[in-house]
């Protein structure tokens, strides 16, 4: 990436990400007139969007990162703006082929020297995982009892029960929209049960209520069988009409806490390796920045988790579609990059099935802020991951056992990716915006990254770092330093923008598949 040109009112600042680029991407909004490289501008191009500055054929080829990001949808002068009036996905026509190189790019990773890891201050659990929040969960098997999950925690909170506990981050209600009326035995019955399990044993979570109702599809005893839960003092279950109805089942559950809570604050943080770390990274709100800016800091930053030991999980597969074959040449085996193509072609066949495509995303804020087709947000979107092998590819909310940068399927839809990585482990998070995303979660701390200072600045209040400055000449590696080391306090106990707010209670989004019965 050359650095941007200077600012001058005609001669407005621009990227060219690669010398294979036929367009550039504008910092400044470009005026018609204005000159960029020598070229003049024949229309307006606001910022974050791309201008062409050589002739580009019918047909040709939009090159952006030096990859290709779509097809001229008609011939394209030097000076134009180049979006969406002009270009296209073209995979229709057979246009685009990845060639996916298997493990052609894996290297070994070079670790950080014992004597000079990074640590954080974190809660080591019976299991031996590490947790950088001590929360407790009132999680629900079935929609049919998540009000009654969140009145246990209204009035554990209008109680004071927590005043004595400082050491205690919160209750939190986990409710979501199904656990019934579905097939018991497919597939979007199996990846709720595994979310429910994987927010059970998230090392961020020192105790866990599970609340029914009892003649649900997704039984709390089955579910218990199936993975091996048994009451204890930081677990307890029951189900409304067992305990006899909502008013009795708030009592069982408040006094639950009651009996719990001692328990759960017996955690205290101690010293503990970087390597204890299971970082998920997110985008969502992204502009013609993100792939520029926050994505690849993120992404420096998620090189030296690894190098260190840790873990990252990059997730979203309609969102690295166009771009998997970046991943695949850095699988550490041909057996985890065809695990990753099967999931492409999952996704390809179940967006057809609903009447959709994959170039669907980008969403209207997305193109808005200067992203044209999947293809170009696949590639700026893939850049979080860093560039180590790929040591291992999980279905969605799969525990994540692999040490090293792994992939998680998830959807797009932010809150249910999210949702996936934690139930995999994830003990904290990174998620990068351009557009401005007001997201958090809950019991793992998510670190805001913004891709533009114009956004930071307007969006203080909810944004942790400014990626922004990348542009005014910050190195993508002090950036991605910057990053690390925000992660290790917030891992430590530092609270983030989010978590100021009290945002995550709502953003727990179980991913929903199949027929609603």
């Amino acid at each position: 990436m050359s650095a941007p040109t200077p600012l001058h009112p005609t001669n407005p600042r621009i990227v060219r990400l690669s010398h294979e680029d036929n367009v550039v991407v504008a910092v400044d909004p470009i005026v018609p007139g204005a000159t960029v490289e020598g070229v003049t501008a024949s229309a307006r191009v606001p910022r974050g969007h791309k201008f062409a500055v050589v002739p580009i054929a019918e047909g040709a080829p939009i090159r952006k990162f030096g990859q290709i990001i779509g097809f001229a949808s008609r011939a394209i002068a030097p000076g134009e703006w180049v979006h969406e009036h002009n270009v296209g996905l073209g995979e229709a026509k057979g246009d685009f082929a990845r060639d996916y190189r298997f493990c052609e790019e894996a290297r070994p990773v070079a670790m950080v020297p014992e004597t000079q890891r990074a640590t954080f201050e974190g809660y080591r659990r019976a299991d031996g995982k590490v947790g950088t929040r001590n929360y407790v969960g009132v999680l629900t098997s079935v929609n049919c009892s998540a009000t009654v999950a969140r009145f246990i925690a209204e009035e554990a909170r209008r109680s004071g029960l927590l005043d004595q506990f400082p050491g205690i981050d919160g209750i939190i209600p986990l409710t979501h929209g199904t656990g019934c009326g579905y097939d018991i035995q497919g597939e979007g019955a199996d990846i709720l049960k595994r979310t429910l399990w994987g927010y059970a044993a998230n090392p961020n979570m020192g105790g866990v209520i599970m609340v029914g109702l009892g003649c649900e599809g997704l039984q709390i005893d089955r579910w218990k069988r199936a993975y091996g839960i048994e009451e204890s003092e930081t677990f307890r279950s029951f189900t409304i009409q067992d305990t006899g109805g909502t008013r009795r089942t708030i009592e069982a559950g408040v006094a639950a806490l009651r009996e719990m809570l001692p328990s759960v604050a017996k955690a205290k943080r101690e010293t503990v390796p970087a390597s204890e770390l299971m970082l998920a990274l997110q985008c969502g709100g992204s502009d013609g920045y993100s792939g520029i800016t926050a994505n690849p800091a993120l992404g420096a930053a998620v090189d030296r988790l690894v190098a260190e030991g840790g873990t990252a999980i990059l997730s979203e597969t309609p969102e690295i579609y166009g771009a998997e074959h970046l991943l695949t040449a850095r699988a550490a085996t041909p057996e985890i990059g065809h695990k990753l193509v099967e999931m492409i072609h999952w996704w390809e066949a179940y967006t057809a099935r609903n009447g959709g495509e994959m170039n669907n995303n980008p969403s209207p804020g997305n193109k808005a802020g200067g992203l044209t087709t999947i293809l170009e947000k696949s590639l700026g979107a893939t850049a979080k991951g860093g560039t180590m092998t790929l040591a291992g590819v999980y279905r969605y909310a799969e525990p994540v056992t692999a040490k090293g940068f792994v992939y998680m399927d998830t959807p797009g839809f932010d809150p249910v990716a999210a949702t996936g990585q934690v139930a995999g482990g994830a003990n904290v998070l990174c998620f990068t915006t351009g557009r401005g995303s007001a997201y958090g979660c809950k019991p793992t701390p998510s670190i805001k990254l913004a891709t533009n200072s114009e956004m930071y600045r307007r969006m203080q209040d909810d944004m942790d770092i400014d990626c922004g400055d990348v542009l005014d000449g910050v190195s993508i590696e002090e950036k991605g330093r910057q990053i690390f080391e925000t992660v290790l306090r917030v891992a430590s106990g530092e609270r983030t923008k989010s978590e100021g707010f009290g945002y995550g209670d709502a953003e727990f989004v179980p991913w929903q598949i199949g027929a609603v019965m």
